[in-house]
């Protein structure tokens, strides 16, 4: 009998609030795939949250390299590395190692360049942590920013965004570093009341976008949400247009639902009573 696919997810772990590793690991758990988590730090509350100056946060670049090399000994072999959030420069490096421990010829890189959002980037990402993570997406089969973080790695400002489709397919073609990997931007707006993700398939050559329905409010965790599905689905074989059209689907629905019941924005998507939905082919 085949193992299911076995993904190194490397991310933060938030305490209340979905976002980040709790999300990416019941979302892989329910399409298929073993989520092995690798922590790069322990928040009691994801940043969003008021009095975030009173929020724990349990910095675990101490273990990374110690896990590694323990997983190294077990011989753990693993199908796909999905690497968010890190918390410093060094945690980079020792991400890096991690590809060279684990990489194989098969095996799936995503990078969500988590850097900033709504133009700026967040408060601890300096000029150095940008250019660094701008380094490590270099090294992805599949990256995942958003309109901001697209902005970064390109070196351009946030205001030369593109809002035409033209213009965002040249974004596409310039992120995927001459073909060499794949995009998928996410927080792309064509028309009213519409928004998804634009994408650049390397396999094909070919750029598209997924679309789905524009609900009247914006959650964090979302783009968490989104990747998960995009990989989950890249890992049962779905090609990265299937995929990415996988992921607005399936956020659109949770946002829908969320908001149907009313819960705090803060607290994230209300994603678990739908997580059947990702189970079926």
């Amino acid at each position: 009998m085949a193992r299911a696919p076995r993904v190194a997810a490397i991310q933060d772990i938030s305490g209340f609030g979905r976002c980040s590793m709790t999300v990416v690991l019941p979302v892989l758990a329910a399409m298929g795939s073993q989520c092995c988590p690798l922590p790069t730090a322990y928040l009691s509350a994801h940043t969003a949250f008021p009095a975030s100056d009173k929020a724990t946060f349990l910095d675990m670049t101490g273990q990374m390299a110690g896990t590694t090399s323990h997983w190294a000994e077990l011989g753990v072999a693993f199908d796909a590395v999905y690497s968010g959030f890190v918390g410093s420069e060094g945690q980079i490096g020792l991400i890096e190692a991690f590809y060279r421990w684990f990489r194989g010829g098969n095996t799936l890189v995503l990078v969500d360049p988590v850097m900033g959002d709504h133009g700026r980037p967040y408060r601890t990402y300096t000029p150095d942590m940008c250019r660094r993570m701008g380094q490590l997406a270099a090294q992805a089969d599949v990256i995942t920013p958003n309109l901001t973080e697209a902005a970064l790695l390109l070196g351009e400002d946030y205001q030369a965004v593109p809002g035409d489709e033209a213009g965002l397919r040249r974004w596409l073609e310039r992120l995927s570093l001459a073909g060499k990997r794949s995009v998928v931007l996410t927080g792309v707006s064509l028309s009213d009341g519409e928004i998804g993700a634009g994408f650049f398939d390397r396999r094909t050559g070919r750029t598209g976008f997924a679309m789905a329905r524009q609900e009247p409010a914006q959650f964090p965790g979302t783009g968490d949400l989104f990747a998960s599905v995009v990989l989950g689905a890249l890992l049962r074989g779905e090609g990265l247009e299937q995929a990415a059209q996988r992921g607005a689907n399936f956020v659109q629905r949770c946002v829908a639902h969320t908001l149907a019941q009313g819960t705090p924005i803060l607290e994230g998507v209300q994603f678990e009573p739908l997580l059947g939905a990702l189970m079926e082919p």
